[in-house]
C-alpha cells in the first residue's frame, strides 16, 4: 500500500503554522474536510472534555454521579448510546483519579470516543472475547461490563509495564471474567484459540489525542503513519485466525489519517473476505471518499471530530468474518 498523494500547498503551510501542526496533516484536513471545516477541527482539537465511565460492575450511574455532584463535578451525559458514560464539563476541587471512588473502581476515566467501541463489538455474556491490543484497560473494563463479568476476556498486550497498569485496572474494577497476558498479538495464530468477538484498538499515529498530547501535531510523519498501517494489517491477517466463522471483529483507532482506517478496512474485505456492517449510532460522520476504497465500505465506517462531537479524532469499523 503506498500513501496517498496529498500536496501541501502554500494554504496548509501556513494554516499549518498558525496552529503548530505538521503541514502533511493540514494539507489532508483541507484535502478531505475543506478549509472552513479544518479551521474549526483545529480550534476545537485542544479542548475535548475529558470524560468517565461508571463500572456498573460495582455501582448504578443515578447514586455515583449524585456523589460526584456533591464533591463539586459538573456532568453531563456523552456520549450516547453509552448510558453509563459521562462528560466532565469542569475542573472538580478534587482531580477526577484522585477520588475515593475512582480508587474504589467505581468509575474509570475514559475519553468519551474510547466507550463507544465496546459498544459497537457488543459482547453477551458467557461468550469468549478477545481484546487484542488491552492496555490500558479502559476498553476491556468496559467489554467485561457489557458481559457482566460472564463469560471469558481475553485481554493481551506487547508491553510490559503497560501490561502491568492492565491487570491493576481490571483488578479495580473487580473484573473476574478477564485472563490477562503480555503478548505480541502478531503471534495469536499460533495460539489455536478461537473467540465469539475481537476488538482490535489498533496502535496508530494518534492525531486525535492532541488535547492529551500536544507533541502528536508534529511528532509523527508520513513515513509513521506508513509503518502503522504495515502493522495494522498484520494485526488484522493475526486476529483473523482466531476468529470464529461468524465473529465479529470491531476495529478502531484514534487518528485521522485514511491509511490507517478506511484503507485497512478495504484490505480486510479485500483479503479474508469480511462483510463490512453499518456502524450507526444515530450521529457521527461516515468515512472519508478514498481512493481504491469501495462506497459500501467508506459508508459502513464511523469518523467523530472535535469541533462537530465533543471527541477526539476518532474512526469504527465493523466487520463479519465469513462463516
Amino acid at each position: 500500500m503506498k500513501p496517498l498523494k496529498i500536496e501541501v500547498d502554500r494554504r496548509a503551510e501556513k494554516l499549518a503554522e498558525r496552529f503548530g501542526y505538521a503541514p502533511y496533516m493540514v494539507a489532508r484536513y483541507l484535502h478531505f474536510l475543506g478549509k472552513e471545516e479544518t479551521i474549526e477541527l483545529l480550534k476545537a482539537a485542544d479542548e475535548v472534555p475529558r470524560g468517565l465511565r461508571v463500572n456498573t460492575l460495582l455501582v448504578e450511574p443515578e447514586p455515583l454521579v449524585r456523589r460526584l455532584e456533591e464533591r463539586g463535578f459538573e456532568l453531563e451525559r456523552w456520549p450516547p448510546p453509552v448510558e453509563e458514560g459521562y462528560v466532565i464539563l469542569n475542573d472538580p476541587p478534587i482531580s477526577p483519579g484522585a477520588t475515593l471512588e475512582h480508587i474504589m473502581g467505581y468509575y474509570v476515566l475514559q475519553d468519551p470516543a474510547s466507550m463507544l467501541p465496546p459498544v459497537v463489538l457488543n459482547p453477551e455474556p458467557g461468550e469468549r472475547i478477545l481484546d487484542a491490543c488491552a492496555a490500558p484497560g479502559g476498553k476491556a473494563t468496559h467489554v467485561a461490563q457489557l458481559m457482566e463479568n460472564e463469560g471469558t476476556l481475553v485481554a493481551i498486550d506487547v508491553d510490559p509495564d503497560r501490561t502491568r497498569s492492565l491487570k491493576s485496572n481490571l483488578a479495580r474494577c473487580h473484573v473476574r471474567c478477564a485472563v490477562v497476558l503480555r503478548m505480541n498479538a502478531l503471534d495469536l495464530p499460533e495460539t489455536g484459540w478461537r473467540f465469539d468477538r475481537v476488538l482490535l484498538d489498533a496502535p496508530c499515529t494518534g492525531e486525535g489525542v492532541v488535547h492529551k498530547d500536544p507533541s502528536r501535531k508534529t511528532s509523527r510523519t508520513l513515513e509513521d503513519v506508513m509503518e502503522c498501517a504495515s502493522l495494522q494489517r498484520r494485526l488484522i491477517d493475526a486476529v483473523v485466525e482466531v476468529l470464529k466463522p461468524g465473529g465479529v471483529l470491531v476495529y478502531s483507532t484514534c487518528t485521522f489519517s485514511p491509511e490507517e482506517n478506511e484503507m485497512i478496512v478495504q484490505y480486510a474485505v479485500e483479503e479474508h473476505g469480511f462483510e463490512i456492517e453499518p456502524v450507526d449510532l444515530g450521529w457521527g460522520d461516515r468515512g472519508l471518499e478514498v481512493p481504491g476504497v469501495d462506497e459500501e465500505v467508506s459508508e459502513a465506517c464511523l469518523r467523530l471530530y472535535p469541533h462537530k462531537h465533543r471527541t477526539g479524532m476518532f474512526f469504527i469499523a465493523r466487520l463479519r468474518k465469513p462463516e
